[in-house]
């Protein structure tokens, strides 16, 4: 069920989840075609064609459904207009692990984590562990591998 919480995002996140409605959007009138084309084959409960555009067009409808919410929702944040010393949204966090090796995340919204280019979600457990702490602090995370320790080098707002 949707929620009425803000859900927070870079302005790329929320450019990409327009471009993706409107490529919904767009396949609209190919599956409706596809589900025209499939009733002319005669008998619809044994038409595999008409079966699968049936489905895909209700697949279709719920991405489309999920994504306006989504964007309904959505505060677009702006990294560069925030400023401060502890980890908040949008903040790029300069981290030295366990090994001393350096790591670099930029906390973002659960639609653009992708942790292997250095994003995370703010709703990870290390995005959690993050948010609120500062510069010289130390952080102790429970992953599915095992508990992790960081600390925080720098803050960066870019």
């Amino acid at each position: 069920m949707a929620t009425v919480d803000k859900m927070p995002m870079l302005a790329e996140g929320y450019e990409r989840l327009q471009d993706e409605l409107r490529r919904l959007k767009t396949e609209r009138p190919q599956i409706i075609d596809a589900i025209e084309e499939a009733r002319g084959h005669g008998d619809l409960s044994e038409n595999a064609e008409y079966h699968a555009a049936k489905e895909r067009q209700g697949q279709v409808e719920a991405q489309i459904a999920d994504i306006e919410d989504r964007l309904s929702r959505a505060m677009v944040i702006d990294p560069t207009t925030l400023s401060g010393d502890r980890v908040v949204f949008g903040a790029t966090v300069h981290l030295m692990d366990e090994n001393d090796k350096p790591v670099v995340y930029q906390i973002v919204g659960q639609t653009e984590a992708d942790a292997r280019v250095g994003r995370i979600s703010y709703n990870s457990p290390l995005g959690r562990a993050l948010i609120g702490r500062s510069v010289g602090d130390e952080v102790e995370v429970s992953t599915p591998s095992g508990d992790r320790y960081y600390a925080i080098e720098k803050l960066e707002f870019i």
